[in-house]
């Protein structure tokens, strides 16, 4: 499972770990992404979506219905 959120699109950034003796070596930065199950009363069914807990602050501020428009919008099949 890819670490992407399907409302924000949020993905992993990348980048060094740099240690004591100033040695870099690669590194992911892996959004925070969370498995959640909303009732989507519209098709009288559940959907699990993949979002990051920012998403999820969103879902929760515009509603499931919205949230489930925007990820439509984006290509994403929910």
């Amino acid at each position: 499972m890819s670490a992407h959120c399907m409302l924000s699109g949020a993905q992993p950034g990348f980048g060094n770990t740099i240690s004591h003796s100033h040695r870099r070596t690669s590194r992911r930065f892996n959004p925070n992404i969370q498995s959640k199950r909303y009732w989507l009363p519209s098709e009288g069914r559940h959907v699990r979506l993949r979002l990051s807990t920012k998403g999820i602050k969103t879902v929760d501020t515009i509603g499931v219905e919205a949230a489930v428009a925007r990820i439509r919008a984006r290509g994403v099949k929910v």
